[in-house]
């Protein structure tokens, strides 16, 4: 089952198309990255998801219920922009408070779980004003979460960290995503970070969908392999095999990809020894960070 689908999602502010067709598909269990340019339309998206903006057009599906059923709504935990919390409260109080608004069966088991979920179970009678920002982002991890939601919706939750509020964010997600299995959407520019948690990924770009992919699909896409280029590809891949050491190989658009071979001296002697040349033998390296800005057509900021 898909947690989250949007069917052709438009959204348009005086005028302006913001989001263009949106078709997104994240299932359920995922951590999905969501990733594109500073104004492509991910917090406008994510804004509807969450039914703090209607669409102008188009269906949007919570675990495969219309994203206005009152029940399904109740599981879906929120953070874009700034966690709101009392600054001169406590993490217990804080969300102590929003258990008993909504009404939570044994409040403060439920809220001493949350916190030990995001590693603030012993921050005691600290006051909110003395977290660190990454502190004050797993407080607002918690409060998306408390209540035992089945989907959270993170708007850029490590932006301004440093390497360790980074690393404790990180932690937080893989807990929840594989002890409590939560599904998680979750935007970030800092696209090193997202590719250490990120199961599939949905790249936009003015407002449409570009490409979704899997962290498999997406490893399959940017893994390291040598590039060698002859006329007779077939003949050569099949020595190769046999006397250079690979983690496998293929013949794509005509060149030859040695995956995860490292030694292009030893290619390029084997083939001497077998009386071919090569027009070209390159080595390939993609990061997540460089295929998105393949993608996108150059450098850009996401």
């Amino acid at each position: 089952m898909e947690a989250i689908t949007l069917t052709q999602l438009s959204k348009s502010f005086k005028g302006k198309c913001v989001l263009d067709h949106l078709s997104m598909h994240v299932p359920e269990g995922a951590i999905y990255g969501f990733i594109g340019e500073n104004g492509a339309g991910k917090s406008t998206t994510q804004k509807i998801i969450c039914g703090l903006l209607q669409p102008t057009s188009g269906d949007v599906r919570l675990m495969g219920r219309p994203v206005n059923d009152a029940d399904i709504r109740a599981h879906i935990g929120v953070l874009i922009e700034n966690p709101g919390v009392y600054l001169g409260w406590t993490a217990k109080q804080n969300l102590l408070m929003q258990a008993l608004n909504i009404g939570l069966p044994d409040p403060d088991r439920t809220v001493a779980e949350a916190l030990d979920v995001v590693g603030l179970g012993n921050t005691g009678k600290k006051k909110v004003r003395e977290f660190s920002l990454g502190m004050k982002q797993r407080l607002g991890i918690a409060s998306a979460f408390i209540g035992n939601a089945r989907i959270l919706v993170l708007d850029e939750p490590i932006n301004g960290l440093d390497p360790e509020g980074i690393r404790e964010v990180r932690q937080a997600l893989q807990w929840l995503n594989q002890e409590y299995k939560v599904t998680i959407l979750v935007s970030s520019h800092i696209l090193g970070e997202l590719s250490k948690v990120a199961t599939h990924y949905g790249i936009i770009k003015e407002g449409r969908m570009v490409k979704e992919v899997s962290a498999r699909e997406l490893s399959r896409e940017c893994r390291d392999y040598i590039c060698v280029r002859v006329e007779q590809p077939e003949r050569v891949l099949s020595y190769l095999r046999e006397e250079i050491p690979l983690d496998g190989s293929e013949i794509v658009d005509g060149e030859i990809r040695l995956l995860n071979a490292k030694d292009g001296a030893a290619v390029n002697r084997c083939m001497f020894q077998n009386g071919d040349v090569a027009s070209e033998i390159a080595y390939h390296q993609l990061d997540l960070e460089e295929y998105f800005m393949k993608l996108m057509g150059g450098g850009v900021d996401a």
